[in-house]
């Protein structure tokens, strides 16, 4: 980092702007979740005599001592090693915004609007004009995802936030420069740089989009989905049977669960399970295709590899083993008995963790719905029996049992385990039978 040595001016000389996503946002008509400033002709001496509380590690990040807005120094970077931490960043009160706003990735968040009058006792703000160097009104109009320079290739991040904008967006289209700038990235190798952790990172912001399909078509065209998630990347081009996927392609299908995962509002983890539900399908021999058995347990290996690459949270790996083994299961329930239907609740950890049971069962709901077809529109009643049956599991009162077996305290979890499947048998076979009665 550099610094002029010439005396640093006030803050009260400096000038203001709003940038970034905040402006973006408000001329889309959405309400931003945060406001981001930068801030032109001033220093840190400047900034902390103000009040302001410095907590930027690699460059100059104020804390507004009212709002806690953040506010930069204005700064240009520089690159000068491979990956996302290679760059030199400088600044000084001589850095001009359209020399900051250069750096940012795309155009419609290189966008600024300078502060004219603040109130720090309500927050509000009085912004001027529209300052657009790059014409990122313009690409916000007509629904185009650019990058401001071909500086854009410094940061590999880019990629995976670009991609992300569009799970959000999912009518924005890359601009063919753009997309060509990041295939450059992949095949240079760039993108091998890239840290575990923050890969993941996006993923998972990607995945709680309203189209999550959107951000992995963009990996998958560039080439960054055979890099970072191969087992995700080789399901496309993988035949399903037509009559339960219309849609034919396994990657296709996949796309579709997570978009209806989204629809149903689920957590991380059931999104990052419903995307790795089928990786098994990618490895059935040839000659055994369109028809997948066994994939379910082919699939765990896989999950695990995936789960492991990326550094994932030990729930989101929890939830991809899990129902990546037991989601045809569920669609079984008709033909189970009632000690198999139990035993998949216990492998589940569904009597400690009902929440859990409940949210990979969401999750198979999206993969049951998620396909081409009239299936999005079928009744799931295998979904409300599960459902049920769990509730009646949980009604065994276990303290009550093990009271009565005070005296032979070995054979108490036998005598819990008997009372549960006790309990559910009836229930099991009277939704059966009625399954079958509707069929006829």
């Amino acid at each position: 980092m550099s610094q002029n040595e010439h005396t640093p001016p006030s803050l009260s000389t400096a000038r203001i702007y709003r940038v970034g996503g905040a402006v973006r946002d408000e001329l889309m008509g959405l309400t931003p979740n945060d406001a981001d400033y930068v801030v032109v002709g001033s220093t840190p001496e400047a900034m902390l005599a103000q009040g302001y509380t410095a907590v930027g590690k690699d460059f100059p990040v104020f804390l507004h001592p009212a709002t806690h807005d953040e506010y930069a120094l204005a700064r240009t970077e520089r690159k000068t090693a491979q990956g996302y931490n290679g760059f030199a960043v400088h600044f000084s009160p001589d850095v001009t915004l359209e020399e900051d706003l250069a750096r940012r990735d795309l155009t419609i968040n290189a966008m600024a609007r300078e502060v004219l009058d603040r109130n720090d006792n309500d927050g509000k703000v009085e912004l001027g004009e529209l300052i657009d160097p790059y014409h990122g009104q313009q690409d916000l109009r007509d629904q185009i995802l650019r990058h401001v320079s071909p500086a854009f290739i410094e940061d590999p991040v880019r990629i995976l936030r670009l991609a992300r904008f569009a799970a959000r967006w999912p009518a924005f289209t890359v601009a063919p420069e753009t997309m060509q700038l990041m295939k450059n990235m992949v095949q240079n190798g760039e993108t091998a740089a890239l840290v575990p952790e923050r890969v993941w990172q996006e993923i998972a912001r990607g995945l709680m989009e309203n189209t999550p399909s959107r951000m992995f078509e963009i990996l998958r065209e560039c080439g960054l989905l055979a890099q970072w998630l191969p087992e995700v990347d080789a399901l496309f081009g993988v035949p399903q049977r037509a009559d339960y996927h219309p849609e034919i392609d396994t990657g296709i299908h996949v796309m579709m669960v997570i978009d209806y995962a989204a629809q149903l509002n689920l957590n991380l983890e059931s999104r990052y399970a419903a995307l790795c539900h089928d990786l098994g399908k990618a490895t059935t021999p040839a000659d055994v295709l369109p028809r997948h058995t066994g994939h379910e347990a082919r699939g765990v290996p896989l999950a695990k590899a995936l789960s492991e690459r990326l550094k994932v949270p030990r729930a989101c790996a929890d939830y991809a083993r899990l129902i990546t083994f037991e989601h045809t299961n569920f669609y079984k329930l008709s033909e189970l008995r009632p000690s198999t239907a139990l035993n998949i609740i216990k492998r589940c950890d569904g009597v400690r963790r009902p929440e859990r049971f409940r949210d990979l069962l969401h999750a198979s709901l999206a993969d049951s719905r998620g396909r081409g077809g009239d299936f999005p529109n079928q009744p799931a009643l295998w979904y409300d029996a599960w459902l049920m049956l769990l509730d009646t599991v949980l009604s065994v009162d276990q303290g009550a049992v093990a009271a009565d077996h005070e005296n032979e305290l070995a054979n108490i979890p036998n005598a819990i385990l008997e009372a549960q499947l006790h309990a559910i048998t009836p229930v099991l076979r009277a939704w059966q039978a009625s399954v079958r009665t509707d069929a006829t």
